[in-house]
């Protein structure tokens, strides 16, 4: 089953999380101070997801957050009374994965915790998987719910992206790489779409050197298998 750790000093608001969580087929765990949390966290890695208050006793949820990205890449959900901005991006600069200020509606609490437990999203036309990423072609955003890790792609990586998509497991040449992704008023060299290849190996491969995705076809050009 899978295992949350939510960690809320409000005990009203505490309650009604686990018991939705729980209802919704989660194993829940429950801390009301802060530096308890911790102790717990770090002594079981077995969570698929921490839902952190901002403001606790003990010691705060940015804090925790912080410090746990120094061993794990759990997920980490923030819930927080302090909305704005600057708030919002302390969390997210200090490792956090998403960030919902309260009051909230529960159903979207819920979606967000699906979506953060889930490693492999069904995808749409405008998203691709590869490996445990998901790219998403309109925000140029690459997320990697295993591990929390995120990308900004360029605009000629998503196209080049959306093209091998397309053509999955068919050999794609240079020269068609050249004309769908650069145009023919564009003079590259294929030296050019070698090196955006080995980028995204960098991006999306365990082991660059051995690739399981970007596979390039010797004088002829490259196949992707997702």
């Amino acid at each position: 089953m899978t295992r949350i750790c939510v960690v809320e000093d409000e005990e009203s608001l505490a309650e009604m999380i686990q018991l939705n969580l729980k209802l919704d087929g989660f194993e829940v765990d429950h801390f009301a101070n802060g530096q308890e949390a911790y102790e717990a966290i770090r002594n079981d890695p077995s969570y698929a997801l921490l839902i952190l208050d901002v403001m606790l006793p003990g010691m705060n949820g940015v804090e925790i957050c912080r410090r746990v990205r120094e061993e794990s890449n759990v997920p980490v959900l923030f819930l927080s009374a302090k909305g704005t901005t600057t708030d919002r991006i302390e969390g997210l600069k200090a490792g956090g994965n998403d960030y919902l200020p309260k009051p909230f509606d529960l159903e979207e609490l819920l979606l967000r915790v699906r979506v953060l437990t889930n490693s492999k999203l069904q995808t749409t036309e405008d998203e691709v998987s590869i490996g445990d990423w998901i790219i998403n072609f309109k925000s140029y955003e690459a997320s990697n719910n295993t591990s929390g890790s995120n990308l900004t792609l360029s605009r000629k990586e998503i196209e080049l992206i959306k093209l091998f998509k397309e053509k999955e497991n068919e050999v794609v040449s240079r020269s068609e790489i050249l004309d769908r992704v650069w145009g023919k008023d564009q003079f590259p060299t294929t030296r050019t779409i070698d090196n955006f290849i080995l980028q995204l190996r960098k991006y999306f491969e365990d082991n660059p050197k051995d690739p399981k995705h970007f596979h390039s076809v010797r004088g002829v050009g490259y196949k992707f298998t997702s």
